[in-house]
């Protein structure tokens, strides 16, 4: 079995279905585009319910007890918020997805000297520039691809030679879902495919080296946690307000070192 060829095959498919939506988003009216948005947001949003089911995992209750469980997944966000915020995470996805854009994309010479994207303009996305809706489509679909629980336990999977069957789901999902993204944001969703390839690439062997480093209690605080952060790219998509979900990713970060270092303490009762 050949490490990697999980997130390769998961690459593809973001590419490929990109490509099929943005064929599709040519031939539909807009407001059928933006039905099929809004539908992608409530997946989102309970893929993201699901996720929190993990806050009643045995091993994380175990681990930090059951109030902790929801502590750690507060403490996470908390932390990873003010760390994303100063490092100005979002900013600088928004930046490069802006950078792919010049690159790969024709635009006119105002779009080119355009700013970061209006938060504002965000909550109208059928009447985004060229510039901004590609921007659009990179970040949250980069989001929604990458932080869900199945890039981290299957990239684990695939570096641990336990073979890539959830890579290849998680390949499956992203592939119809670059197909929804794509017919109403564009370009900007096979971009995604960018950081989705270099994030489960480097997770992937990491796992590769160390082998499986995360107890069951780590990987369920995760879980949560992204499920949280699920739960803001939704609410991104059915335009209720611009959460900067970018500035929260330390919080995967976080999360499974709290709920270590808590078990570890003997905090939990």
């Amino acid at each position: 079995m050949i490490v990697g060829l999980g997130t390769l095959l998961n690459v593809t498919t973001i590419v490929v279905g990109a490509a099929i939506g943005v064929l599709i988003g040519h031939r539909l009216q807009e407001r059928t585009t933006r039905v099929v948005t809004d539908a992608l947001g409530l997946i989102v949003i309970v893929l993201g319910g699901l996720n929190l089911v993990s806050l009643s995992d045995p091993a994380l209750v175990g681990a930090v007890g059951a109030g902790g469980a929801f502590l750690v997944v507060i403490g996470a966000l908390l932390i990873g918020s003010i760390i994303g915020s100063l490092a100005g995470i979002e900013s600088r996805l928004e930046g490069f997805g802006g950078w792919l854009q010049s690159r790969f994309t024709r635009k006119s010479a105002s779009a080119a000297s355009a700013g970061p994207i209006d938060p504002a303009i965000v909550d109208a996305p059928l009447v985004l520039s060229p510039r901004e809706r590609f921007i659009t489509g990179f970040v949250d679909a980069s989001l929604v691809f990458a932080i869900g629980p199945l890039a981290i336990l299957g990239a684990f999977q695939d570096g641990t030679g336990q073979g890539f069957d959830q890579l290849a789901l998680k390949a499956t999902l992203d592939g119809f879902a670059s197909i929804a993204f794509a017919a109403s944001l564009g370009w900007g969703v096979a971009a995604s495919a960018l950081p989705v390839g270099i994030w489960q690439g480097l997770l992937t062997a990491l796992a590769f080296l160390l082998g499986s480093v995360m107890s069951g209690a780590a990987i369920a605080a995760l879980t949560a946690t992204g499920g949280v952060l699920l739960l803001g790219v939704g609410v991104r998509l059915l335009n209720l307000r611009h959460i900067a979900v970018g500035d929260m990713l330390p919080a995967l970060v976080i999360a499974p070192l709290l709920a270590v270092g808590i078990q570890s303490l003997g905090i939990a009762g």
